[in-house]
This record gives structure tokens, sequence and C-alpha cells, in this order.
């Protein structure tokens, strides 16, 4: 597997976040993560991530034990993640939050950039290049030199997933990338998460609560209720599974 999880648990307080989660996420495959609200799908994204450590249990990602890493060095791994709330550097253009990105991989130091060495600039043009292509990829190029908060809201969105994208991740971790998406924008962004994980050789664990794109897109889905697994399997189980509908899902999976 190349994310393994077993028997993680989490509290806050006297609040039990996640409790005794267990599944593996395989190489290349696309992974939902659902559940009602506080069922403690982000904290389990902030354990892969690095934001908390776990109480118990391990998160492994090839074999690397994440629980004794900072943030930076799960990034450097190839662990990248988007947020709930879109985090974007607001006083920066479009073009220079994917250059924020790209300072992890930077190879010439600060001060070659005090001199204004001939290899620092060429890493400077060879960045941005890179930047602008992947905001091609995303249909923002046109939209490189405005402040990143003028953006429409999906968009924004866009551009978060993008700035993720330029760390070359092996896993990307996107909290409800669909949020405020209307149904148009969600069936783009199912299409782009398939095309990213094809085109980029990734795989993708996400969170949503829009299941027309968790059905649509994930090939494996894993569900939470209070902090705890009530079910795992493929998106036609999960959508016909009684504990899932019971607790989450209601009469339809399409809502």
């Amino acid at each position: 597997m190349l994310l393994d999880l077993r028997g993680v648990s989490k509290k806050f307080g006297g609040l039990r976040a996640i409790h005794d989660v267990s599944f593996g996420v395989a190489k290349g495959r696309i992974f939902g993560l659902i559940g009602p609200n506080g069922a403690g799908k982000t904290t389990l994204f902030n354990v892969v991530s690095g934001v908390v450590s776990p109480d118990a249990g391990e998160a492994r990602f090839e074999g690397a034990d994440l629980g004794a890493m900072k943030p930076a060095e799960i990034a450097a791994i190839g662990i990248a993640r988007t947020f709930q709330n879109v985090r974007l550097f607001s006083e920066l253009t479009v073009v220079e939050n994917l250059l924020v990105a790209s300072e992890l991989g930077r190879k010439t130091r600060t001060m070659a950039a005090l001199l204004r060495t001939r290899a620092h600039h060429a890493e400077e043009e060879s960045l941005r290049k890179n930047a602008l292509e992947m905001l091609r990829v995303f249909e923002l190029e046109k939209l490189a030199e405005a402040k990143a908060t003028s953006l429409a809201y999906g968009n924004q969105r866009r551009l978060e997933i993008a700035r993720a994208m330029m760390l070359r991740p092996k896993l990307l971790l996107l909290d409800e990338p669909a949020a405020g998406m209307n149904t148009k924008e969600g069936e783009e962004l199912t299409t782009q998460i398939r095309w990213l994980r094809d085109t980029f050789d990734l795989t993708v664990m996400l969170v949503e609560h829009n299941m027309r794109v968790v059905m649509a897109s994930c090939e494996e889905v894993h569900v939470l209720d209070h902090g705890e697994t009530i079910a795992h399997g493929t998106p036609a189980e999960i959508r016909n599974d009684a504990r899932v509908i019971a607790s989450y899902l209601g009469t339809s999976a399409e809502a």
C-alpha cells in the first residue's frame, strides 16, 4: 500500500475525533473519504499531512512513519494537500501563489539570490515556466498576473489544487474540492481529477460531501461516522450499504 493507516486515533481534550481507523490506499487509486459533519475526515487528513500527530496507531507512507515527521518533511516525500477553506496568499498574483510552492524544490540558496548569480536567474526562469505550464493545465494561464483573491470561487479552488500539484506529489489530498461549485463545475472537477491521476501518475484521496463527485470519480470509498469506520468498499457497495444510508446518505446517494 502507498498509504497505510493502522488503528489511528486522535482526541482533542475530551473529544474523540477519530478512533481506531484502519485502511490502505493503493498506488494509482482515487480514494474517497466520506461521512457526516464531525465524522473526523479532516482530522484524518491532518494526521496524514502532519498537522497533528495521532495519539495511537500509525500512518505510514511508502513505509515511512508520518507521525515522526513535520509537515514540510511530509510534503518533501510526496504528499500534498488542499484545505476545506481556500487558503491562498491574498496579496500575491496567481502565478506567484504557484511559485511559493516551488520553494521546497529550489536548488539555489539565499546567497545565490543575493548575488543574483546566473544559476539563480536560470532557476527563476525554470520555476516560472513550470508554474505557467501548470496554470495552462488548469486553464488559468490568462489569469496569471491577477490577484489570487480576484478569481471567481471555482477558479480559486482550482488554483489551490494547481499549487499543490507544484510539489509534484505522489499522493494528493483534496479536502472538499467541490465545495461551492455548481453541478457543471462539479462534473468538470470529476473529469479533471481523473485526468490528473492518469497524466501525473498520481494517487488521489479526497474528502467530499458532493456525492455525485464521489460516486463518479472514486474507485474505493471509506466511510466514517463519529470518528469510527462504518463501511468500506466500492461506490456501488457504499451506495447500497444500510449503515451508510442511515447515517449519511439518506434515501439517495445522489443527494
